[in-house]
């Protein structure tokens, strides 16, 4: 890699390609955690995979409130530096973040070791105990991220989420058998209960081992491209002409001016799970008279199979919203509002482009995904299908409401969204304590109380986005033609993939052409309706060589 890579990259400001790195790394990280969950699931079982994801719940909230907004916010400040190119206040506030991210880091990871017992029941405690130092090492890897997200470098952030993932991969599955082999001597599950819970503990420990080592892999490459860089970084703020040298304590009043507002919005805009977690685990049970182990089982279904295929989509629109907010903000603060306004557009108009269709196809296929991902899902399909339908619905909400939320961070609106998360969060807990008391939905009604929640924050959240810039999207070729190609899409998909179940009788299968002749059909009808621009169809990784093969076959003029 060579030391001028993020400074040459800051004249690069394509924000769908930048976008793209993020996001293709994204969905690169999602599938491999899907494809090791599907093994995972396998050895620790649904009753593992709820205690994880009872314990990674209230460990996302810490790690939220202490370092998971840093990238983000990070990147928004120092690229407003770089827009009044005053480097050397810029490489200031980055050292200042690492200070931050040191003590807050430090005191977030002793909280969450000696302070388990108050946040997950008592067999997932050891689970969160063994989370607690991967918050202190997060903070530092999130810095780095930010750093280079500001300079609108995104190829260092996109290879160490992959390296991360990978990691976590191979480390949870490897992990989580050795230590279930340890304790139980073998790898069969008991016939009694304690033995069960135990055997479950374990095993969700080796996968929690995983998550922490992933974030220290990453954390290794970020550092070591820093240091590669570090002579170029420094001797361009030293030669800053700028005039400008901004004090320590003005630089700490500004990280947490702005990390502050971002913990809070990323904060309630999360929180819906441990509080979900909470209300399904531990009084449904109660209200209902189930067992525990079944609805922690139930719960492992939901979040740790239906959610996980559900977030693989999200990942574009997480991407897009991670690089426009250094490009919004470095507009905003020269003053060049209609190009801030541009960018969003094409932002929005992007993630709608790959949202809508993705949500289409989970939602035709959810019950053949289910099964083709977790084999061992077959006894509890309906359960997972109707979670995975109900899911689908939500990826374009959760993909509008999060870009909408970062424009409006990137456009100084820090707390707006936090208001709208916090109706958004009261009105669907509402719902999930009626749907759950008065109706037998079961987990389904998570899904369901998920789903609503994200559709009323993208609607504050759009409304918001207007009143602050003065913007409008437009409706026909960012929302009503992805949805008339989408609906193309999945009756002739649902079409090859019926035609294949005559011939070879197996879900798992079928779901593989069907999911495979999708793709084409839907861009194919995007060209023919000119739902896409040359411009915009340019603008994406390998655009101009698509360009040339649609317009050599006539489908472009």
């Amino acid at each position: 890699m060579k030391s001028h890579s993020i400074i040459d990259s800051e004249k690069n400001d394509n924000l769908v390609k930048q976008a793209s790195f993020l996001a293709i790394a994204g969905i690169v990280s999602r599938i491999i955690g899907l494809l090791y969950r599907s093994p995972l699931s396998g050895i620790i079982g649904d009753l593992g995979l709820g205690y994880y994801q009872s314990a990674y719940n209230f460990y996302t909230i810490i790690l939220i409130i202490s370092s998971y907004s840093i990238p983000s916010a990070i990147s928004k400040i120092i690229a407003q530096k770089l827009a009044l190119k005053e480097y050397r206040n810029a490489h200031r506030l980055f050292l200042g973040a690492l200070v931050y991210v040191l003590i807050v880091g430090a005191i977030a990871s002793m909280v969450l070791f000696f302070g388990a017992p108050l946040f997950v029941e008592e067999a997932a405690i050891p689970v969160l105990k063994v989370f607690a130092p991967t918050i202190f090492i997060y903070g530092i890897l999130g810095v780095l991220r930010g750093y280079f997200q500001a300079h609108r470098s995104m190829s260092q952030t996109s290879m160490s989420q992959i390296i991360e993932q990978i990691i976590n991969a191979i480390v949870s599955v490897g992990a989580a058998a050795l230590l279930i082999k340890l304790t139980m001597g073998t790898m069969e599950e008991p016939a009694e209960e304690a033995g069960q819970i135990l055997r479950a503990v374990r095993g969700a420990q080796g996968s929690a081992l995983g998550t922490g080592l992933g974030v220290v892999a990453a954390l290794v490459f970020m550092a070591a491209v820093y240091f590669i860089n570090r002579n170029d970084i420094l001797k361009r703020a030293v030669n800053d002409r700028s005039g400008k040298t901004d004090s320590y304590m003005t630089i700490f009043k500004t990280i947490i001016g702005v990390v502050t507002p971002f913990i809070f919005s990323t904060a309630v805009y999360n929180v819906f799970s441990p509080i979900n977690n909470k209300i399904f685990c531990t009084y449904y049970p109660v209200w209902r008279d189930m067992s525990q182990v079944v609805t922690t089982s139930h719960w492992g279904i939901f979040q740790g199979k239906a959610q996980v295929i559900s977030n693989i989509p999200i990942a574009f629109s997480s991407a897009m919203a991670a690089a426009m907010i250094p490009q919004v903000s470095g507009f905003m603060t020269s003053g060049d509002k209609e190009s801030a306004k541009g960018r969003i557009a094409l932002g929005v108009k992007t993630t709608m482009l790959i949202s809508i269709p993705s949500a289409a196809g989970i939602f035709t296929f959810a019950g053949p995904m289910m099964l083709l991902l977790f084999p061992n899902s077959r006894s509890n399909i309906e359960i997972s299908t109707h979670c995975l339908m109900a899911l689908s619905v939500s990826v374009v909400l959760i993909a509008l409401s999060t870009l909408n939320s970062s424009i409006l961070q990137s456009i100084g609106k820090l707390h707006t969204p936090i208001f709208n998360s916090l109706i958004a969060l009261g009105l669907q807990t509402v719902l999930l304590v009626i749907l759950l008391k008065f109706t037998n939905l079961d987990v389904f009604a998570v899904s369901i109380s998920y789903t609503f929640y994200a559709g009323v924050m993208a609607v504050l959240n759009q409304l918001a986005v207007r009143r602050a810039i003065g913007y409008k999207q437009e409706i026909l070729r960012t929302f009503i033609r992805p949805l008339e190609c989408s609906f193309v899409m999945c009756i002739l998909s649902y079409g090859v993939y019926r035609l294949v179940m005559l011939i070879v009788h197996n879900e798992r299968i079928a779901v593989i052409p069907a999911v495979i002749a999708a793709v084409p059909v839907y861009f194919i009808f995007l060209v023919v309706l000119r739902s896409v621009s040359e411009k915009e169809l340019k603008a994406l990784p390998g655009g101009t060589r698509i360009y040339g093969i649609l317009k050599k076959v006539h489908l472009i003029r």
